[in-house]
């Protein structure tokens, strides 16, 4: 089983849901959880306690372990991220330049079979999922 696996059965065995797992200089790794009622600190230390066991039965290599919530400009990663958020602001970094840039920001119009719409200055525009390499929701005050 590879490392993004074991940590979202988990986190998702304990009733949260994985949203991004990031590995970061120093063996630091970072795992960002969210639930439909929000995430509290304590919500955090159960996730950390059970991963840090977890990673010891797994003999899974890291230095340090953070379990934190997403926070307000979430990370988007999968299909049903995007479907959750449909009608929020979101900003998209694309792999690849498009129209001789990489990042678009706009609304969450739709989610497509391959992709998302989003409304931007100019009119709607959509993506690809394959084309998207980061996205983020914008928070709105």
């Amino acid at each position: 089983m590879d490392l993004q696996q074991v940590i979202e059965t988990t986190v998702e065995g304990l009733d949260f849901e994985l949203v991004a797992l990031e590995r970061a200089g120093r063996g630091l790794l970072r795992v960002f959880i969210d639930h439909p009622e929000g995430i509290t600190v304590d919500d955090c230390v159960l996730v950390s306690d059970q991963l840090t066991r977890v990673f010891t039965v797994e003999n899974i290599d890291y230095e340090r372990l953070e379990v934190s919530s997403p926070g307000l400009d979430r990370p988007l990663a999968k299909p049903a991220h995007f479907a959750r958020f449909v009608g929020n602001q979101v900003k998209l970094k694309l792999r690849a330049p498009r129209e001789g840039r990489k990042v678009f920001a706009g609304r969450l119009l739709e989610v497509t079979e391959g992709g998302v719409r989003i409304e931007l200055e100019k009119g709607p525009a959509e993506f690809a999922f394959d084309a998207i390499d980061r996205a983020n929701l914008v928070p709105e005050f």
